[in-house]
């Protein structure tokens, strides 16, 4: 398991997603918290984040098979 630090550029390029709607499903515990890295920077789990994509991706296929 990786505890390499990525940031939120590259969570938003792998997911999609916008910032504010990554921070709103941080803020509803729906998404793996960032790390406090400096004053007034950020980072995500590398490890984390990988996982939660891949439980998107079982989630979306048990209902296909």
């Amino acid at each position: 398991m990786s505890n390499s630090l990525i940031r939120l550029v590259e969570v938003q390029r792998r997911t999609g997603y916008s910032k504010a709607w990554i921070y709103r499903l941080i803020s509803h515990g729906k998404f793996p918290t960032s790390v406090k890295i400096g004053t007034r920077s950020i980072a995500f789990v590398e490890s984390e984040i990988d996982e939660w994509i891949n439980q998107r991706i079982a989630e979306s296929r048990k209902d296909v098979a």
